[in-house]
């Protein structure tokens, strides 16, 4: 695998920063927010994190159970490489000049903070506009700055509770089951960035910035997508399918096999005509049960133990070796054999990002190519670890920062 690795990983020239010169100012923590600014550090935006050193900074610092040293750990390095660091204090009225000053020279200003928390902090454009009127003010809260639960907190599984994810997920008649990811997070992180890149983009037509709102609920609800659909022009409830099926189309779920598992998507007709094909079973092919998608789907039940006595004659291995190519089928894997794989390891999804406590220190790539090539990529930074560097550039002294240190505000 390093082998793999390392051949694979500079067969392409590092990718051109395509949002280089942008400056975003986020005052963000733990896992949704700084997952959709970390795109934008990808793409080479300048992402300034801006904590409180009081607090110990990003909450994420401290999630374990894996950790570098006091301060980091591999729960935040996830979320936080390309960024920079610079500690200060926005409660405090100094804190508040220094964010001005900031301002002047940034394009977003961005928080994921819990929704009566940004006019507090001086963080929305009412507040900011008047010092830059181009500038975007992104927020990502758990239920929005407005409404009865403006001042909820909130977090990605009692979203995917309320929105009815856990009656979607799992076998049927089992306790209703979470996502095995914070798929809600990660989806509004990467709404947000796409929102205020949109806004950006008007401000530099127009000359005028704006807030920019976008809740994890929100999101949460947004994602029912179809199902939500049909339930709300047909009072449809989709429910939970036996072995993940999908709820229409048929054979499209999981399968046995002689070693484990193989998930199977004939999603259209000629799909099912190839998987006939392959597994030979005229017993099947014949069956007037079968014989359309709406017949396949009445059946379902009665189609899948023939199925899988069909795919318990061989493994796993030996049936994706007959199959892809032909039509959509995946091996059922656990973390480690998904991580194991040689396929994202070749393709350098799999990469090393040094970190100054471990040379080897493995992470994923940003999965957006430019011109055929990997995003750049280096560790997160130390709490505060560019507060000098960054103040300097506004212009601010030795004795300045000194200053500030003393009295608590950086």
């Amino acid at each position: 695998d390093k082998e793999i690795f390392m051949t694979t990983s500079s067969t392409n020239p590092p990718a051109a920063p395509v949002l280089q010169g942008l400056r975003i100012l986020s005052v963000e923590q733990y896992g949704a927010g700084p997952f959709g600014t970390q795109y934008l550090a990808d793409l080479g935006a300048e992402v300034i994190k801006i904590e409180n050193r009081k607090d110990g900074g990003d909450v994420g610092r401290m999630v374990g159970p894996h950790f570098f040293g006091p301060g980091d750990s591999h729960f935040y390095q996830s979320f936080s490489r390309n960024k920079k660091s610079l500690t200060l204090d926005l409660k405090h009225p100094e804190g508040q000049a220094v964010l001005h000053q900031l301002a002047r020279d940034a394009d977003v200003v961005f928080n994921n903070l819990r929704g009566d928390l940004p006019p507090k902090l001086g963080l929305t454009y009412e507040q900011l506009g008047r010092i830059k009127p181009a500038l975007v003010c992104a927020h990502l809260s758990a239920y929005g700055r407005k409404g009865s639960r403006t001042n909820w907190p909130g977090y990605d599984y009692l979203m995917q509770a309320e929105a009815g994810y856990l009656h979607v997920t799992g076998e049927p008649g089992s306790p209703p089951s979470r996502m095995g990811l914070s798929i809600v997070d990660f989806m509004t992180g990467i709404t947000t960035a796409l929102a205020l890149l949109a806004a950006l983009f008007g401000a530099a037509r127009t000359g005028r910035g704006r807030d920019v709102d976008v809740s994890l609920f929100d999101v949460a609800l947004h994602q029912l997508s179809y199902p939500g659909t049909w339930y709300l022009n047909e009072k449809l409830v989709t429910g939970r399918a036996p072995r993940s099926a999908h709820p229409s189309a048929t054979p499209v779920q999981l399968f046995k096999t002689a070693d484990g598992w193989i998930f199977i998507m004939c999603m259209t007709e000629k799909f099912w005509q190839e998987l006939l094909k392959v597994i030979a079973a005229p017993h099947i092919a014949q069956d007037p049960r079968f014989a359309t998608v709406s017949l396949r789907r009445e059946h379902r039940d009665d189609l899948t133990p023939l199925l899988d006595a069909e795919f318990e004659r061989d493994t796993t291995a030996a049936w994706l070796a007959k199959l892809q190519g032909v039509l959509p089928a995946a091996p059922v894997y656990d973390m480690a054999q998904a991580l194991e794989n040689p396929f994202p390891l070749a393709n350098g999804m799999i990469r090393n990002t040094p970190h100054p406590e471990r040379a080897d220190f493995r992470s994923f790539a940003n999965p957006i190519k430019l011109d055929g090539a990997r995003l750049p990529a280096r560790s997160g930074p130390a709490l505060g670890a560019d507060t000098d560097t960054v103040l300097k550039e506004l212009g601010y002294s030795s004795d300045d920062i000194a200053g500030f240190k003393s009295r608590g505000i950086l």
